[in-house]
C-alpha cells in the first residue's frame, strides 16, 4: 500500500482526520471497470502533484483555503471488506475524528452512512455531488441503490443532490417523494455558485452533514477518468468552492471520494483533480 504523504501521525489516536481506502468494486454494474485500483492510484497522484521536491526534502503545496499546519493526519490504509470499514468508521466518529474515504465503487457510501449515523446517533443531512442519483428501489444493493439502501440513515428533506443530469424516472419520482431537492449543473450556471452554497447552508441548518463525492459530477472534460462519464458537468473549482464553504462551518462528520476509474483516465488529470479534492477538504476542515 502507498502512504498519502499528508499523514502526519503515526497512529490513529494521535489524528483529527483519519483516510481510509476502500479498493473494492462488487457492487458496481459499469461497463468501466477498475474503481477497485484507485484509492492507491489517488495517494500516488497526491504524493506527486501536491509535494515539490527540493535539495532532498518534500515541499508540501499550500490550498487554496484554510490550512494544514493544524490538522493530524492518518492514513490507515485499505480495508478488506465492508464490514471492516463500518466498523472503523463508527470507531473513528465516536472517538470525535472525521473519517474521509477513498473508493472504490459508490455503493461503500451506504456502510459509510449506516456507521457515521448510528455513531452519532441521529440521521444526517447528505450532499451527494454525482451525475446520477442513485436512488434506484427496483434494485437493491449495488451502487444505484446507495440513497434507497441508506434511506433510514438519512434526512432526506434536509440533503440534496448536486451536479445531477443523468437520472432514471424511477430515480426522479423516488426523490421528489423523499423531498430531496436536486441541484444540477444547468442551475448552478444560471443561480451562481455562491447562491447554491447559500441554499446549501440553509436546507441543512442544523444538522450532521456527510459529503459524498462521486467524480463524474464534474465535467469529463476535467475528470474522463470515471466509470460512468456524463458531458456537461460541474466544473472542479466550483466543485471545490462549495466542498470549502460547507466543510468550514465545521458541521461535517464524514467524507468519501469515488469512482476514479484509472485505466480510463487521460495523464492522470482525474486522479490529480481526486488528489486536489481530498487536500482541499483536509484544509478546510
Amino acid at each position: 500500500m502507498v502512504r498519502l504523504q499528508r499523514s502526519n501521525t503515526n497512529k490513529i489516536e494521535d489524528a483529527d482526520i483519519v483516510v481510509i481506502g476502500v479498493p473494492d468494486e462488487s457492487r458496481s454494474h459499469a461497463k468501466r471497470k477498475g474503481t477497485s485500483r484507485a484509492p492507491d492510484v489517488l495517494r500516488i497522484a497526491s504524493n506527486e502533484s501536491e509535494f515539490f521536491e527540493r535539495g532532498g526534502k518534500l515541499i508540501p503545496t499550500c490550498p487554496m483555503r484554510g490550512e494544514f499546519e493544524d490538522k493530524r493526519i492518518f492514513d490507515a490504509g485499505d480495508v478488506a471488506s465492508k464490514q471492516e470499514l463500518r466498523n472503523m468508521v463508527s470507531d473513528i466518529v465516536s472517538h470525535g475524528k472525521l473519517p474521509i474515504i477513498i473508493g472504490g465503487d459508490h455503493s461503500l457510501t451506504t456502510e459509510t452512512l449506516q456507521a457515521v449515523s448510528g455513531a452519532v446517533r441521529k440521521k444526517l443531512s447528505l450532499l451527494y455531488f454525482d451525475a446520477h442519483p442513485d436512488f434506484v428501489s427496483s434494485t437493491r444493493n449495488y451502487y444505484g441503490s446507495v440513497l434507497t439502501d441508506s434511506a433510514q440513515s438519512l434526512n432526506l428533506r434536509k440533503s440534496m443532490l448536486i451536479g445531477t443530469r443523468a437520472a432514471e424516472m424511477e430515480e426522479i419520482e423516488n426523490a421528489r417523494a423523499a423531498g430531496l431537492k436536486i441541484v444540477n449543473p444547468l442551475d448552478i450556471v444560471e443561480l451562481g455558485v455562491r447562491r447554491v452554497a447559500k441554499m446549501i447552508k440553509a436546507r441543512t441548518a442544523g444538522s450532521m452533514i456527510y459529503i459524498s463525492v462521486d467524480l463524474d459530477c464534474v465535467d469529463p472534460a476535467s475528470a474522463p477518468g470515471v466509470s460512468v462519464p456524463s458531458p456537461a458537468g460541474l466544473a472542479a473549482i466550483d466543485l471545490i468552492y462549495l466542498l470549502n464553504e460547507v466543510i468550514s462551518d465545521g458541521k461535517v462528520v464524514g467524507i468519501d471520494i469515488v469512482e476514479l476509474t484509472p485505466d480510463y483516465d487521460i495523464n492522470g488529470m482525474t486522479a490529480t483533480l481526486a488528489a486536489r479534492i481530498l487536500s482541499e477538504c483536509i484544509a478546510s476542515v
